[in-house]
């Protein structure tokens, strides 16, 4: 049965399976796509996999909230510990490294760099237009 109801999830429509010609065999019984009891049958297939699909979704959401609630979900976890980030927005304080040498010192992006320097609200200097001349 968990095939016929994994069937009717697929996006073939009924025209598409008259035209190729596909009959349900279930316990005996032949069910056609073109006459109207077998097109009641793939239509309560059908309903019965929609709300398979929506049942599993409301679960997923619940099971979310759940651990999130508990604490359990946290989300992404930083890439550079509580130390490394202090110490590198003390090295960019010191005014001894540039943002790019940063990040190659902590072995991450510019990006992360300056999300740290965010965090500890920190002002990044950002590069002049005057200095360009």
């Amino acid at each position: 049965m968990s095939e016929c109801v994994g069937y009717s999830r697929c996006s073939l429509d009924k025209q598409d399976l008259t035209a190729r010609g596909v009959k349900l065999s279930l316990g005996g019984t032949l069910y056609d796509p073109a006459d109207p009891l077998g097109k009641m049958f793939f239509n309560n297939l059908a309903t019965f996999a929609e709300f398979e699909v929506d049942l599993l979704r409301i679960r997923t959401r619940e099971g979310v909230a759940v651990a999130r609630s508990k604490g359990k979900l946290k989300g992404k976890q930083p890439k550079l510990t509580a130390r490394q980030q202090a110490h590198l927005v003390q090295q960019h304080q010191s005014g001894e490294h540039t943002i790019a040498d940063l990040a190659e010192l902590f072995s991450g992006s510019r990006a992360t760099v300056y999300r740290v320097l965010e965090r500890h609200q920190i002002p990044a200097a950002a590069p002049s237009t005057s200095d360009r001349q």
